[in-house]
């Protein structure tokens, strides 16, 4: 293996350590192609683009998200794109405050945290939930001005159910185009949480009796019927 790509090698281990996923694993080859190209375009002297990185991640709650989030701050900092790597986790509460002003304030200490780093908003739609004259929208003007500003700074990711994600996008003419990367994590199916299942059962030195794992996997194929008639 080249030296120079020991970080993807490194990254891919952990990522091939997640069950499903495979659109997540391939747009990550991909952002770090590109990365890599850059770098070998400056090296040579020739003009490198400056896209910004920020993200999209679509899907329910438990597809991985957190997860993945971390391993791109890691992949990041190794390819000296983020000085820290770091992840700030935040929601609705984080950002907005209780009187006009007070969500600029916090919303701008909450990117500073994450300068050289990575800011995971989940459940980033519910900025939007309150119309006009919600706090909400003076948080997504905040986050839209300074994704132009400090872009190379941090890494902005976004997360939330696909349906609301898409609406969420409508709500500044600005927001579409500051996130050239979006990702999609749909739900496991019945096999990828049997493995999942298997994987916790192996790390803690258990192994299934045959009619637990049946049990285990009859319960799994009712609950996953069930959320698909609700959705």
């Amino acid at each position: 293996i080249p030296s120079h790509h020991i970080a993807l090698k490194e990254i891919e281990a952990e990522l091939n350590s997640l069950v499903g996923m495979e659109e997540m694993k391939k747009v990550i080859k991909e952002i770090y192609a590109w990365i890599y190209v850059n770098k070998q375009r400056e090296v040579a002297g020739l003009k490198a683009e400056k896209q910004a990185l920020h993200m999209m991640f679509k899907g329910n709650p438990g597809t991985g998200k957190t997860t993945v989030a971390r391993l791109i701050g890691d992949l990041f900092v190794k390819m000296n794109v983020l000085s820290k790597g770091h992840l700030i986790e935040a929601e609705r509460a984080d950002l907005v405050g209780e009187y006009i002003g007070h969500t600029a304030q916090k919303t701008r200490d909450l990117i500073k945290k994450a300068i050289g780093g990575i800011l995971f908003i989940d459940e980033a739609y519910s900025l939007g939930r309150g119309g006009e004259k919600d706090f909400g929208k003076e948080a997504i003007d905040t986050l839209v001005k300074h994704m132009e500003d400090r872009q190379h700074e941090f890494i902005l990711i976004l997360a939330g159910y696909s349906r609301e994600m898409e609406y969420f996008l409508t709500l500044n003419p600005g927001l579409q185009s500051r996130f050239p990367i979006v990702i999609d994590f749909p739900d496991y199916t019945v096999d990828q949480l049997m493995d999942i299942g298997n994987r916790m059962l192996s790390a803690r030195q258990y192994v299934y009796s045959l009619d637990a794992e049946r049990k285990l996997r009859d319960h799994l194929y009712y609950l996953t019927n069930v959320l698909h008639l609700k959705s």
